[in-house]
């Protein structure tokens, strides 16, 4: 590594050198040397392609370059308006069938699609419904009449107001527009962060009650798997908060049995599909609490890490950063591992704001100060040049998330999205999907997509393309052992999918 890095600044300095002191017509052959030093350094720009991969990367780049010539770029357009496009797209045909490895930051709460939740779930026994002041909802199962509370005082059971109602299907769609983002007007109906976000965190508690449910939780978990299994992707590790989970004569379940029932789902889903590597868990808890809660959280974490090694990966903070407290706030929480001699892996949501030079800007640096294995969103990095060089220096992976980043309005057109000089400099970066029930996603093909068309621009190609499938391994939590063997099955899948499109 240091022998190919003096390399690099020995053909480097010359060539500034050219640059700098040339008159006249500079040298073709030194402008030939300077694009391909550049393009050296992008993501998977140090890759060299087989004979085969050349031949597919060669059709990529001539549709691809097709779609950014047309009329409408669909990067620039809000997802809600361009999904449909994309969906015809013949670059996001092609990404669907790709393996795209992992997906490493996914919202536990927020990975089923709501058709499923509502189309299934809703029609299961005892399920209630309670429609709230806010304009939101609540469901509930439970074997009798549940109690009024502050947010519910009328509780009506699902299948008796359907069949008051008759049109199952128009007041379907009227409770999977409360459990996500997706409308035809997104500029119209959120205006501004404030409002999005408002809706999006409705949608978290809205979903709550149905994903809590004992004999639910079984099937969304398998579900979930199997919507990223259908999209070529092989390990998921998923931001959880362990929500009590509750059975229909109103028991609560411990995190302990929800960490038994995450790891027995994941065993069968492995023994239905030998070729998925298995899912594991960052425990997280709202940037909202209070500095003591967040302490008695990260105790308990270490505590679930010892008792679940091969489940629980290490510790979050989630939560809307503009609106919430910074990681300095909880210092003396989050140093409590190291005070106490214990192992506990940050993966840090950080940098998911627009805010430059507030205090909540600052979270980037922290997370860096506190050692974080990977940075969550990291949208604010490349406005942070000595975290970037932290980062990069400490091989630390930022966590992208295209779609996210877009429709929670910190940027409209992707190609002005901060990643663009992340993936030019070759800094370490992960594609993932964040919340995919909320944004109409499954799996990652989108966010690839948005990621490889918009953020990475017609450079950006299929050796792109496979480093970013590599690095969700490489910058997963897996142990030394099993990465090995999952990159071994990753590259048996690439090979299959490049002999299969080229």
């Amino acid at each position: 590594m240091v022998v190919s890095l003096c390399l690099a600044l020995v053909t480097y300095v010359p060539l500034l050198w050219f640059v700098r002191e040339t008159d006249g017509m500079p040298d073709p052959n030194h402008r030939d040397r300077l694009m391909r030093q550049e393009a050296s350094r992008q993501t998977g720009g140090l890759l060299t392609l087989t004979a085969a991969e050349q031949k597919l990367d060669a059709y990529l780049h001539r549709i691809k370059e097709q779609e950014m010539s047309a009329a409408h770029f669909l990067p620039a357009v809000h997802f809600f308006k361009a999904k449909p496009l994309i969906e015809k797209s013949s670059v996001f045909k092609l990404l669907q069938k790709m393996p795209k490895g992992a997906a490493l930051h996914v919202h536990g709460s927020s990975m089923v699609s709501p058709e499923w939740l509502v189309k299934n779930v809703t029609y299961r026994p005892h399920c209630y419904i309670c429609f709230t002041w806010d304009n939101s909802v609540r469901f509930l199962f439970s074997d009798r009449q549940p109690f009024p509370r502050w947010d519910c005082f009328y509780w009506q059971l699902l299948e008796t107001l359907r069949a008051k109602i008759g049109d199952n299907t128009g007041f379907d769609n009227s409770l999977i527009q409360h459990l996500t983002l997706f409308t035809e007007d997104p500029d119209g109906e959120y205006p501004n962060q404030d409002v999005v976000w408002e809706k999006f965190e409705k949608a978290f508690i809205a979903a709550a009650g149905l994903i809590t449910h004992a004999p639910v939780l079984r099937d969304y978990f398998y579900r979930g798997l199997e919507e990223l299994y259908r999209d070529n992707i092989m390990y998921v590790e998923l931001r959880s908060g362990l929500s009590r989970t509750y059975e229909l004569d109103g028991t609560i379940h411990d995190k302990i049995w929800n960490l038994n029932t995450f790891q027995e789902v994941t065993k069968k889903f492995i023994r239905d599909h030998p070729d998925f590597l298995g899912a594991r868990i960052i425990i997280s808890v709202h940037r909202a609490l209070s500095v003591s809660e967040v302490k008695a959280a990260v105790k308990e974490a270490i505590q679930l890490k010892k008792e679940f090694p091969d489940v629980v990966v290490g510790f979050d903070m989630v939560g809307r950063e503009n609106s919430g407290r910074t990681l300095w706030y909880f210092k003396e929480a989050l140093s409590l591992p190291a005070e106490l001699g214990e192992t506990l892996p940050y993966y840090f949501h950080a940098g998911e704001t627009d805010d430059e030079g507030t205090d909540i800007d600052q979270n980037i640096l922290d997370a860096l100060l506190f050692n974080t294995t990977r940075i969550g969103h990291g949208y604010a990095l490349a406005h942070h040049p000595l975290a970037k060089e932290l980062s990069r220096k400490r091989n630390i992976a930022v966590e992208l998330c295209p779609i996210s980043n877009q429709v929670l309005k910190l940027v409209s057109d992707l190609r002005n999205h901060p990643a663009a000089v992340l993936m030019s400099e070759g800094h370490p970066v992960v594609i993932s999907s964040d919340d995919p029930s909320l944004f109409g996603t499954t799996g990652l093909s989108y966010d690839f997509y948005e990621a490889f068309v918009g953020i990475g621009g017609l450079k950006a190609n299929l050796a792109t393309l496979k480093e970013l499938a590599l690095n969700s391994i490489r910058y997963s939590s897996l142990p030394a052992p099993l990465k090995d063997a999952a990159l071994v099955t990753w590259r048996n899948k690439w090979n299959a999918f490049i002999s299969n499109n080229s």
